[in-house]
């Protein structure tokens, strides 16, 4: 009776052994846990110095790390892995010839967070390239020969939170990467360090939070010198941003084919750098941010007063949303001062102060009033009009006029009297007079003592008496004397 139930619990082991393994080979499970070229601990795989030219087939599906750097590796296709690394958290694949990546080669490993993709042969990153990698946090692409990126390059890589992509020759800043709204909203470093950027868009990135700017790295580039690109850097000098603390030796840009550091561009006569107030008129609405270097940090309030603004206060203009922002509601001229934000963090703890001005009258809309200058211009125009229309629409005085009636007072001198020969009609066409010529007579008025102007006799006056001067003599008289020429007698002409 013993062997038989020995020899009954031999065939029970066996067909364990046999369910297990058909269990093991049902569920994908290669039979060879760590594939000869590899060393495994535990879910670790390290393949790297192997010199390998293809990736190992048999791959363990509970693989979490997985080790190809250093290799000969030129081409990853779809089909690299039959085994759908459901575990895989983090891939190595640098220092490779890889100068092909299929869009469908991460599709086995849709968990995975890190991967290693540096020290290769890229030229350029195609659209949906990593689209299938929803959980990546970080991506090393340095040192390649990266010259393109796709604008869909990253697409749906929503949890991508740090990007390498130095050393390359990458000309065209991805702007689309960092902007607000973008693509990676939980981005918080961009190297672009060491490519061929020559210009930036500078005033998108001055709108930058500072969370971003502090992980974006641009130094050694070949960027084009002016006073914008200074205004930008001493700016993030000023907030102490890492990426120019950083390396603020190492940022210059290029200026008639020479090398300047972007801080010593005096040849520029660029001004210094200086902090701008926030501006604001009365009954305006305002929200001021606390821009810090790290997002989710707690944020506190502080009034000039030095009092703690609080998140909702009844009947108040001055309020802190959930974000953190500083909100103004119907702002006020008491309101203006400098407002500080101390901001606490799990990595270090950071304060700022924002300085508000506010003008003591109110901006309406361009609907409701003109501005200063469009009324400035107004006026000019219309006292030109008015100027114009008084030098040539004005009623004319002289030459509009026709021949003016000589005029007829009675008390005429001898200056405004005209002595006429000439006759009235043509003496050869004869008439009923015996004479050809009409008689006119004249009357010369003295020039004494008693005229007043012009020759005219002032009242209570009379005419003096010339004195004789000897018969048949006559002398040359002064113009005052025209009496002693001519007598009161009438001259026949």
């Amino acid at each position: 009776m013993q062997p038989q139930r020995d020899l009954r619990g031999l065939w029970l082991l066996l067909l364990s052994l046999f369910l297990l393994l058909f269990e093991e080979a049902r569920a994908g499970r290669p039979l060879v846990s760590c594939p000869a070229a590899c060393l495994c601990a535990s879910n670790i795989l390290s393949c790297s110095k192997q010199q390998l030219p293809n990736v190992p087939h048999s791959l363990p599906s509970y693989t979490a790390l997985l080790d190809l750097s250093h290799n000969n590796l030129s081409r990853l296709r779809a089909e690299w892995t039959p085994t759908r690394l459901t575990h895989l958290h983090s891939l190595l694949l640098s220092h490779n010839q890889l100068n092909f990546i299929s869009s469908e080669a991460f599709s086995p490993v849709p968990n995975l967070r890190y991967l290693d993709l540096s020290s290769n042969q890229l030229r350029t990153l195609d659209e949906f390239l990593f689209s299938e990698l929803q959980a990546l946090e970080v991506l090393l692409l340095y040192n390649n020969h990266i010259m393109a990126v796709d604008r869909c390059a990253f697409d749906d890589v929503v949890q991508l939170q740090k990007l390498y992509l130095s050393q390359n020759q990458i000309s065209r800043f991805p702007l689309e990467l960092v902007k607000e709204g973008a693509k990676l909203p939980k981005l918080t470093l961009l190297d672009l360090s060491s490519n061929k950027l020559k210009n930036l868009p500078l005033p998108d990135l001055q709108k930058l939070p500072a969370w971003i700017k502090n992980g974006l790295y641009l130094h050694n580039n070949p960027l084009h010198c002016d006073c914008e690109l200074y205004q930008l850097f001493s700016h993030w000098q000023y907030r102490q941003l890492s990426s120019v603390m950083d390396f603020q030796e190492d940022l210059y840009c290029m200026s008639s084919k020479k090398l300047h550091n972007v801080f010593s561009l005096s040849f520029l006569n660029c001004s210094e750098y200086k902090e701008r107030a926030w501006e604001a008129h009365l009954g305006d609405t305002l929200t001021i941010k606390c821009d810090t270097k790290q997002q989710g940090m707690t944020k506190v309030w502080v009034t000039p007063s030095n009092e703690r603004v609080l998140d909702e206060v009844a009947n108040s203009t001055v309020t802190v949303s959930k974000d953190g922002s500083l909100h103004f509601r119907r702002v006020q001229v008491e309101d203006g001062g400098v407002y500080t934000c101390y901001a606490v963090g799990e990595a270090f703890n950071e304060t700022l102060s924002v300085e508000l001005k506010v003008y003591n009258f109110t901006l309406h809309g361009h609907h409701d009033t003109l501005n200063t200058a469009y009324t400035t211009l107004v006026g000019c125009i219309l006292s030109v009009v008015l100027v114009l229309i008084y030098l040539y629409l004005t009623p004319c005085r002289c030459w509009c006029r026709g021949v003016e009636k000589p005029s007829s007072h009675q008390g005429d001198s001898l200056s405004s009297s005209m002595l006429s020969t000439t006759p009235n009609h043509d003496p050869m066409a004869g008439g009923d007079k015996d004479d050809g010529f009409d008689q006119r007579v004249a009357f010369l008025e003295p020039a004494g003592p008693g005229q007043g102007q012009n020759g005219k006799l002032k009242p209570g006056n009379t005419l003096p008496v010339p004195e004789a001067t000897g018969k048949g003599q006559r002398r040359m008289s002064d113009p005052e004397s025209v009496s002693s020429v001519f007598s009161d007698t009438p001259i026949v002409v």
